[in-house]
């Protein structure tokens, strides 16, 4: 790892170096500000000028900081459509996103008829300690009502998180009693999990380990290498990487779990930029499972990070990616702080898979609004559904093995899976563009949760689940939020109804442990991915 190390540190020696340098020429041209001729002048750019002179003389007072905040983003906007500018009141949470921990109360929530509620407590959390419990309604927060229409994921976000040591008081409603019960919780550092499934899927005698990662950040080597040593304990013969939905984070992370799957010298990733010196990483030989069969699962929203492991595993001919093309992002930012706590984070390079070719999808600087309508304009084209309907550009490249694969638009996965709409129905689509589906299922969960509780294997719960036929009561739930009911479309809909509904209570009872073998077993990709690992156990791939 140590070729991985110096670069990063020869980046962080000049990164410091600017920004001493920057501080010191701030404050010594904080002075020269002054206007000669009725021109002004100062040593600082024209942006500078403008927001001095505001500040020094518009009739009336000014918050310089937020318009300065304003005006960054403006001016950041103009770049690609990656690089951001990040307000100081937003950083935490951003960074937050990527950090191994943050400090708050640690539960997991969701709101319904305006009211969090809470879904899941975190073991050994504070709240675990102070007595909360699944189910519990939060609905005062500091003795102050918290309750309505203005209660939004962000502002429960930033109300509960906070400072490590520092208290909150709740009042919450929990089944069963008919008073407001409080709680002072003392926050502390909550971790943040990037590997959200492992488990092993059995087919014809064989053990396949199952591991999905939400993300990219400072602890998903970790988590991912612990996976997987789980698994393999279980017997695990092959492994099925799940990157669907993942959006990135950090490439350090994406490199080191590269580096368990591939030989010695195999070339993983490369980027340069025209300030950014060429870096590239190589694994190193001492990976774990460079000789297990292997699949990696990508979607329409698999990017960066992803992308890279991905590339890596196709390129050097070492795992079967089974699914639909990425997202197309090559880009790779690096986040500078200012002095006042804001941020930027700002691309200085361009990243390219093993074979040469650079992912990334066309852009143009300062137009961010056609580049987020491309996965619309891909559903559009009809290429989640066929992979004739895939644009790609026409330039070549070549895996390690000799295979064409392409550029400039994302990963083409070498098994393409479309959307099976088959039970698709607008009756089904409107309980779940409605999030019924989601609401039943908790509601269903509070009014049964010491049944379910004595139930501790997901395939027993939703055998449980089955023979209690919830649908009708579903019908009339969905009926009474404006719905209305359709037998025949209906019976269409009927499995994907039922599957997705079981899943939904059983990871209200058992976690995402759960979830995700219920949810998995039987998605399209995640079966063709099963299908292509029985062919490599049975040497046809």
């Amino acid at each position: 790892m140590k070729k991985y190390i110096l670069p990063t540190l020869t980046v962080l020696f000049l990164l410091v170096g600017f920004l001493i340098g920057n501080a010191v020429s701030n404050k010594a041209n904080a002075q020269r500000f002054y206007i000669q001729n009725g021109k002004i002048f100062s040593a600082s750019g024209k942006i500078d000028q403008l927001l001095q002179l505001m500040d020094r003389s518009y009739v009336d007072p000014l918050n310089i900081d937020s318009i300065s905040d304003g005006v960054m983003q403006q001016i950041v906007e103009k770049l690609d459509p990656h690089s951001a500018y990040i307000p100081k009141k937003d950083l935490e949470m951003v960074n937050s996103e990527l950090s191994a921990s943050f400090s708050g109360i640690g539960v997991q929530f969701t709101i319904q008829n305006d009211t969090v509620n809470i879904v899941a407590v975190i073991s050994g959390g504070p709240s675990e300690g102070a007595g909360l419990l699944v189910g519990d309604k939060i609905v005062e927060v500091d003795d102050s009502v918290f309750v309505g229409t203005k209660t939004t994921n962000e502002k429960v976000m930033h109300t509960l998180r906070g400072e490590k040591g520092s208290q909150v008081r709740l009042g919450v409603v929990r089944a069963g009693t008919n008073e407001i019960l409080h709680y002072t919780i003392t926050r502390g550092d909550i971790p943040v999990v990037s590997v959200d499934a492992k488990f092993i899927i059995h087919k014809d005698g064989h053990k396949i380990g199952f591991v999905r990662a939400n993300k990219f950040g400072e602890n998903t080597y970790d988590e991912f290498i612990s996976a997987l040593a789980m698994l393999k304990s279980q017997g695990a013969e092959g492994y099925i990487i799940d990157l669907r939905e993942n959006s990135g984070g950090f490439m350090e992370q994406a490199i080191r779990m590269a580096n368990e799957f591939l030989h010695n010298g195999d070339l993983i990733v490369y980027s340069e930029g025209r300030a950014y010196s060429k870096f590239e990483a190589n694994a190193n030989g001492i990976g774990r499972f460079q000789q297990v069969p292997l699949v990696v699962l990508i979607d329409d929203f698999s990017a960066s990070a992803s992308e890279i492991f991905a590339g890596a595993m196709q390129d050097n001919d070492r795992a079967t990616i089974v699914g639909r093309r990425s997202f197309g992002k090559g880009l790779v930012q690096q986040q500078i702080p200012f002095a006042d706590g804001s941020a930027v984070r700002l691309t200085v390079a361009r990243y390219y898979t093993p074979s040469g070719r650079c992912i990334q999808k066309p852009y143009t600087l300062g137009n961010q609004a056609d580049y987020e309508k491309d996965i619309f304009e891909r559903f559009e084209r009809g290429e989640f559904y066929s992979e004739d309907s895939i644009r790609q550009d026409t330039t070549v490249y070549y895996t390690k093995a000799g295979r064409i694969v392409h550029g400039g638009g994302g990963i083409m996965p070498d098994v393409f899976v479309g959307r099976d709409t088959s039970l698709n129905t607008p009756y089904f689509n409107q309980c779940v563009n409605r999030a019924l589906t989601y609401q039943y299922a908790y509601d269903y969960t509070s009014r049964h949760r010491r049944e379910l509780e004595q139930i501790t294997d997901w395939q027993k719960l939703e055998q449980h689940l089955i023979a209690a036929n919830w649908l009708p009561e579903f019908v009339q739930y969905a009926e009474s939020k404006g719905v209305t009911p359709n037998p025949a479309q209906l019976a269409v809909s009927r499995p994907l109804l039922t599957r997705l509904v079981n899943a939904y209570i059983v990871r209200n009872i058992l976690g995402d442990d759960g979830f995700f073998p219920l949810f998995e077993r039987d998605d399209e990709i995640t079966v063709k991915a099963v299908d292509v690992m029985m062919q490599k156990f049975n040497g046809e791939l």
